[in-house]
């Protein structure tokens, strides 16, 4: 099999590369454009890997796209590639746009090209699997049931928004022309190599450094938390098994507040690498919250696993010990990816919060 990942690079990418790779006998063409959050680094053995092809390519370069399925004839396709920061999105909205929802596009016409020329077999068992977020959802109250494939789209955030614009057409090419897509909508994710601006990966390193540790609001914000590697398992699972035009919700059943996720790390880090001056948990300061702030997220992933017979593998505190010891023992990689860039971005973003009242 030859899968065409798009942000292979990337965080939940480069989980999806590094499982095929080690697990399947599959090759991965892997098409990144090596933006902020890409790092080939994060791609560990699989990088220097024979069955591992990397194409330096923006899914914005239509005529690029076309080249590359030209040349590998994939199987399937697993569209990862995304601008997905909340914040970064309030703060330049048109880079969201333009890589998610154009962007999207391009691949879904260089797919559909490809696809149209296949024959018989090959035709039949063509897949695209779009990867998407619960976020397009927009929020719950606290006591709302859980997010279906059947809840109605509100977005709440530039991000979100283009991510259900990408939904809208993929669905509309499926139904259109016919393009065999499967959809998978996920919870949060944390786990190893996530880019720190990310809120565990964020907290877990300003903790090490002695930092504070900005909270929104009064941390009351909830999440679904799925631990990256389960989620890389499901979005296999879905695009050898998944029907057609369906959709599926993947989450983790680890439901928490933002500051319940903190304090929980704090813990971890408390038993594993005790501070002198005191409990981590003493670093922790309320910032004002940001515009648009969704107050909670739930997934229901009754269908996946009625369906498919896929569930979670890692609870919660599992997990984020396993994250919190990969980044104890990879200060290397920490190192390399807090560049000049990304400490611009922290200051930028934090700096001028200032504390919540």
């Amino acid at each position: 099999m030859r899968v065409l990942v798009t942000g292979g690079a990337g965080f939940i990418g480069s989980a999806v590369v590094r499982q095929y790779i080690a697990e399947t006998d599959a090759t991965v063409i892997n098409v990144d454009a090596l933006t902020y959050a890409g790092n080939p680094e994060s791609l560990g053995n699989a990088r220097a890997h024979p069955r591992h092809v990397f194409e330096h390519v923006d899914i914005t370069d239509r005529s690029a796209l076309e080249r590359v399925f030209r040349e590998h004839r994939p199987d399937a396709v697993m569209h990862l590639a995304a601008e997905s920061h909340v914040d970064r999105s309030i703060e330049g909205p048109a880079a969201f746009v333009e890589t998610n929802v154009t962007g999207t596009h391009n691949l879904l016409e260089a797919a559909r090209s490809y696809w149209s020329e296949l024959e018989g077999e090959a035709q039949e068992r063509f897949r695209f699997h779009h990867v998407s977020t619960d976020e397009v959802y927009g929020d719950l109250g606290p006591e709302g049931p859980a997010f279906t494939e059947e809840t109605a789209y509100a977005p709440s955030s530039p991000y979100s928004a283009s991510k259900a614009a990408s939904d809208h057409l993929v669905r509309a090419w499926h139904r259109t022309y016919g393009l065999p897509v499967v959809i998978t909508n996920c919870s949060n994710n944390y786990g190893p190599y996530q880019f720190p601006e990310k809120l565990i990966p964020l907290m877990l390193l300003n903790a090490l450094d002695g930092s504070p540790l900005p909270v929104y609001g009064r941390g009351d914000n909830v999440r679904d938390w799925l631990y990256v590697e389960d989620h890389a398992r499901a979005l296999r699972h879905v695009l050898a098994q998944g029907a057609s035009g369906r959709t599926y919700n993947i989450g983790g059943r680890c439901e928490r507040t933002n500051l319940e996720v903190v304090h929980a790390l704090c813990a971890v880090l408390d038993e594993l690498v005790p501070d002198e001056q005191g409990r981590y948990a003493r670093l922790i300061e309320f910032v004002t919250d940001r515009p648009g702030h969704d107050r909670r997220y739930a997934i229901d992933d009754t269908r996946l696993a009625n369906e498919l017979g896929w569930q979670p593998t890692e609870s919660f505190e599992s997990g984020l010990r396993k994250t919190v010891q990969w980044y104890l023992d990879n200060p290397e990689w920490v190192e390399r990816v807090r560049s000049g860039a990304y400490r611009e971005w922290i200051d930028a973003n934090y700096a001028r919060r200032g504390r919540a009242v």
